[in-house]
């Protein structure tokens, strides 16, 4: 079965655009002199990452029966120039649990193998990181 996924976006003015799907607006920089209230293309595409991994995490821990009280991710990605595309991008998972390494490693594998935007990123650029127990 192959799901489907549409989103409609439209400039609203010089400094901004604005995509909706389903119930939601997201407000996008597609200021050429970018714009510090909404995300630009390529943070964007790191946000949609950060979510495909956090969903994957609420995916995969009922049924790994993994408990966790909350989850933050930092992404770092680098862009490259010509031709221009994300070149790179690494990130870390910092996950509240109290649960072993070996399982957060397990949760990790999990987050690797199932996430839709995860493959598709990590075919196109290098991504690598790691999940670690937060402190």
């Amino acid at each position: 079965m192959m799901l489907e996924y549409r989103v409609e976006a439209r400039r609203v003015d010089a400094h901004g655009s604005v995509a909706h799907c389903k119930d939601a607006e997201v407000r996008l920089d597609t200021d050429v002199k970018g714009r510090p209230d909404a995300f630009n293309p390529a943070e964007m595409l790191l946000a949609s990452l950060a979510a495909c991994m956090i969903k994957g995490i609420e995916r995969a821990a009922p049924m790994l029966k993994f408990d966790f009280r909350g989850v933050e991710v930092r992404l770092h990605g680098v862009r490259q120039d010509s031709p221009p595309r994300m070149a790179e991008i690494d990130y870390e998972i910092s996950v509240d649990t109290d649960e072993d390494d070996r399982r957060i490693e397990l949760l990790h594998t999990n987050v690797r193998k199932y996430g839709t935007i995860f493959n598709t990123v990590s075919a196109a650029a290098r991504l690598s990181g790691r999940m670690i127990r937060k402190v």
